[in-house]
């Protein structure tokens, strides 16, 4: 479990890192996805199996697509559509799938050697989620939502583009000086 917890966390931190460091924001979300799953096996690997399954369930699935949703609708231009036929060769992909099926091996390894009498599944209510996410899992918790918001900050500066904001307030002097001529003429 111990060589699970380095390889999940350097992982973590790589993928973090691409994250961050990144231009597209697709690759990005990539990046992102990989390293909630590379925490959640550093969740798993210290014996917290809850908050490992509430960081995929949650973070890695929910959360980036409502990302992607909102990478999708702010990206609107024509550069942009002509540049989405090339976001995704081989090349591309090709490095996150492989520390994605990495991670997935390691972590189907690990549940294969547990001792299955550690794991229980039992049924609990959401009175019962609730008093384990402010009880024993707030911190990690907390440390979760602390790298959602990274995610968060880093797609909305990936987001704004600058050149494509004075091209807008351009259009829009220019739309609002043909109004002012148009008027001059009706008065006329």
């Amino acid at each position: 479990m111990e060589c699970l917890f380095y390889i999940c966390g350097l992982t973590a931190v790589l993928t973090t890192m691409r994250v961050i460091w990144h231009k597209k924001p697709i690759h990005a979300l990539l990046h992102l996805i990989i390293s909630f799953v590379a925490v959640s096996g550093v969740l798993f690997s210290v014996g917290a199996y809850f908050t490992a399954a509430l960081e995929i369930i949650i973070y890695a699935g929910a959360i980036v697509v409502l990302f992607m949703f909102s990478v999708m609708m702010l990206n609107l231009s024509d550069s942009i559509i002509r540049e989405e036929t090339t976001w995704l060769p081989p090349r591309v992909w090709i490095g996150p799938g492989f520390l994605s099926f990495l991670l997935f091996l390691i972590i189907s390894y690990s549940i294969l050697l547990r001792n299955t009498s550690d794991m229980c599944c039992i049924m609990i209510d959401g009175k019962q989620v609730g008093i384990k996410l402010f009880g024993p899992y707030a911190l990690s918790v907390e440390l979760i939502s602390m790298l959602l918001l990274s995610g968060l900050i880093v797609g909305c500066h990936i987001g704004q583009d600058s050149r494509q904001t004075g091209v807008i307030l351009q259009k829009k002097r220019l739309s609002t000086s043909h109004k002012n001529t148009f008027k001059n003429q009706l008065e006329k």
